[in-house]
């Protein structure tokens, strides 16, 4: 009797990229990787790309200037030239600095050349606040890039999807955006990863925790949050909670989130970006222009204030959602109140 178990390693979110990194230059030698610091000694802030320069060499893992359009643009071209890049923008704030490479250039050749060229490009981005940042370290701009036609967007909120949706961007003949929460980034919680060629296709989202009396939509580090407060939901009150990890915001696993919602008839979409114009607003429309004359309740926005992320910590807590405020929110749409 065979055993079709995939091997598995115990990885934190950081050590499951760099195991991806790792798994794609050994089987593809047109994997090369591109950005500020990644080569030995510090292999990146996050050792995300630790011990790679090492085991393959400076000519495929390249630390670049501090030039974020520069990277994108060395990136693009590569993939231009029959390369799989993958190239890291240190923190998702300098979008604003290589959003032109990557709007402008990456995102558009397979348009504008009717389909002739391809564009393999990775680009991994740092994203969110929880670390002290500050305002220009901190920013959460996912919906400024799902608005982009030509682009894969990607937010994994585990180790075991951090890898998996990292090889199929990798292996995408489009370019993609990999945005890694630092939160995630700084765990040191290791979770049981597939150590082999487990690809998580894009567009694929995740039940995480079943139930029937509301839909709780996330993705990133809102979905701690989200299964947190729907812990606390079936302790508390008997509320059984079902929580989607999206995964992949484009492309959107619309028809599971649509299931989901015919079922419960309730939804709350939660994500750490400012909620005005966040990506939850599409979410929580797309539902309802579909099932308005089904639900029970609105749909629930749950997202950051909108102010610039604060430094201080404490500040920065009362700006940014968690799962007090899921939870507070769902009893609002139940209707209850903690004496209850």
């Amino acid at each position: 009797m065979s055993d079709n178990r995939m091997a598995t390693s115990l990885m934190t979110f950081a050590e499951a990229l760099n195991s991806a990194l790792d798994y794609s230059m050994r089987t593809n030698p047109n994997v090369v990787l591109l950005g500020e610091d990644i080569g030995k000694p510090s292999g990146g802030i996050y050792k995300v790309t630790q011990n790679l320069e090492e085991r393959y060499g400076a000519q495929r893992v390249r630390t670049t200037p501090i030039s974020e359009q520069g990277i994108i643009g060395l990136g693009t071209g590569l993939a231009l030239c029959g390369k799989r890049p993958v190239v890291e923008i240190m923190l998702m704030d300098y979008l604003t600095v290589a959003s032109d490479q990557l709007v402008n250039h990456a995102a558009k050749l397979r348009y504008t050349t009717d389909g002739v060229t391809r564009v393999p490009l990775t680009v991994r981005m740092h994203v969110g606040g929880g670390t002290m940042g500050g305002a220009q370290h901190s920013q959460s701009l996912e919906s400024w890039l799902t608005h982009i036609p030509g682009l894969n967007i990607v937010m994994p909120s585990t180790p075991e999807d951090a890898r998996g949706l990292l090889l199929s961007c990798i292996n995408n003949d489009d370019p993609c955006v990999m945005l890694e929460c630092i939160e995630l980034l700084w765990s040191r919680e290791r979770q049981p990863v597939p150590t082999g060629n487990q690809q998580i296709p894009l567009g694929k989202a995740r039940v995480r925790r079943t139930g029937d009396d509301i839909t709780l939509v996330a993705y990133g580090r809102s979905v701690t949050w989200c299964l947190h407060a729907a812990e606390r939901a079936a302790q508390r009150f008997g509320i059984r909670c079902e929580v989607i990890d999206l995964r992949s915001l484009t492309p959107l696993d619309l028809p599971l989130v649509l299931y989901s919602a015919r079922k419960t008839r309730r939804v709350l979409v939660a994500h750490a970006a400012n909620q005005f114009c966040g990506y939850g607003a599409e979410i929580a429309c797309l539902i309802t222009e579909v099932l308005h004359s089904s639900l029970l309740h609105p749909v629930v926005r749950v997202g950051s204030l909108r102010s610039p992320v604060p430094y201080s910590t404490t500040l920065e807590q009362l700006h940014t959602p968690d799962a007090e405020l899921i939870f507070g929110k769902i009893m609002n749409i139940f209707n209850l109140r903690e004496s209850d």
